[in-house]
């Protein structure tokens, strides 16, 4: 099972207009304000169905929720790359995050319940590192096939239909999992089910102490670098024309020769780190303490590029995203790990989908600041346009390292989610 695990993250991440997304948008001539707004419709929505679409994955069953999952992905990549009005993008967005709801925290809790299964739960952080290494493999993979795709186009449109074929490859991927993954489902399960287990368990996740530290630290870290991440698309594109390489080849050849070196190094290096994640727990003494020595190391990078950016050192402000990612993937499954500890086999889809719909509420409200804030800055100055968004995600991270942690924030059992059963307040 954990060659079709990582097999599903190695597909899921074909996503080969990735490295390409915010130059795609400019491409089609929109702002950084109204890309932020793209953005924040997408985690909007994905807000809005993401919490009961991990009801239905722990009650209706959980392949059944990944099949349309993919669907939708499949749906929104066709529209994306058919789209010229800005009206459409908003429908390739909602595709994208029905796909996104029905996705994040399912598959998740599938592997978890494998672990439990297989008696190596001990394993969680190890096996969930493992699987997503092989993500950020597939992302290095895609960059390679994504770059050749523009160097012969010179059109993003297409990176967008040709990331339709491993898509469907995936669909048949999961008509291969054991019916066992699917979860505890109830048999007659109706919509009132499903709205009585999700307010249970979004009540219960509040109740907890140590879960709500949990969503705060997810809606800083994650949800604002999910906001973050893109910029390093048009910085490096700067980088690009600063440098002269390629000078022959024109602005879009030069922007993703660049674009396609320096995410495949990203995510090379976040698949070691994703692996690595057990060991830093290990050497730190614990999750928590492995979580805090992150959140101290992701701040001294915000602040880093701070200088870099405003100076315009784009080829210097570039290692310090590529920081940023290798510290995320190491802090993610150190973060799952966290959470998997307050849910039972029953809640298992649903906690983990509070929190990324938490994270998506970060990114929908971080992401028109940021848009907001660059197009003045490249309209009055001063100093190069993207040094607002390492300002503002830095004082997110400030913020957090300055709250002080009640107790260890280790769960305990009788702290767990129960959906309706109680929970440790």
């Amino acid at each position: 099972m954990i060659r079709r695990f990582s097999f599903y993250g190695f597909l899921k991440n074909q996503r080969y207009f990735e490295p390409f997304i915010i130059l795609f948008f400019l491409q089609r001539g929109l702002s950084f304000t109204q890309i932020g707004f793209l953005i924040a419709f997408r985690e909007l929505f994905i807000n809005l169905m993401e919490v009961p679409s991990g009801a239905v994955a722990d009650l209706f069953g959980r392949r059944r929720c990944m099949i349309l999952s993919f669907t939708a992905y499949i749906a929104s990549f066709a529209v994306f790359g058919v789209s010229r009005d800005y009206w459409q993008f908003f429908v390739a967005m909602f595709f994208f995050a029905v796909g996104e709801a029905f996705r994040t925290g399912t598959h998740k809790a599938m592997i978890f319940t494998w672990l439990r299964l297989e008696g190596r739960l001990d394993e969680k952080t190890m096996v969930y590192g493992y699987t997503r290494s092989w993500s950020k493999i597939g992302s290095a993979v895609s960059t390679v096939v994504a770059v050749a795709i523009v160097l012969l186009t010179q059109d993003y449109a297409w990176v967008f239909f040709l990331a339709i074929a491993p898509y469907v490859v995936g669909l048949v991927n999961f008509m291969t999992y054991p019916a066992e993954l699917e979860g505890q489902r109830g048999a007659g399960v109706g919509i009132r089910d499903v709205v009585v287990h999700l307010r249970a368990c979004l009540r219960d996740s509040l109740a907890v102490r140590g879960l709500r530290r949990l969503i705060v630290e997810s809606m800083s870290f994650e949800g604002v670098y999910k906001a973050v991440q893109d910029y390093l698309q048009p910085v490096v594109r700067n980088m690009a024309l600063l440098i002269p390489l390629f000078i022959g080849l024109g602005e879009v050849r030069r922007s993703a020769l660049m674009i396609g070196l320096v995410y495949v190094v990203l995510y090379l290096a976040s698949a070691y780190a994703s692996r690595s994640a057990h060991r830093l727990i290990a050497h730190a003494g614990g999750e928590e303490r492995g979580s805090r020595l992150l959140w101290r190391v992701v701040f001294v990078s915000y602040l880093a590029l701070v200088p870099l950016l405003f100076f315009e050192l784009y080829y210097v402000a570039v290692a310090g995203f590529v920081i940023l990612a290798i510290v995320q993937n190491l802090w993610r499954p150190v973060l799952i790990s966290r959470f998997d500890a307050y849910a039972g086999e029953a809640e298992g889809a649903t906690v983990l989908s509070i929190e990324s719909q938490a994270k998506s509420v970060s990114t929908m409200v971080v992401a028109p600041v940021l848009g907001v804030a660059v197009d003045f800055v490249r309209a009055q100055g001063p100093g190069g346009e993207f040094w607002p968004v390492a300002t503002i995600a830095g004082v997110i991270a400030a913020l957090i390292l300055l709250t002080p942690l009640k107790g260890n924030g280790e769960a305990r059992p009788e702290a767990k989610v129960s959906c309706g059963g109680g929970t440790e307040r």
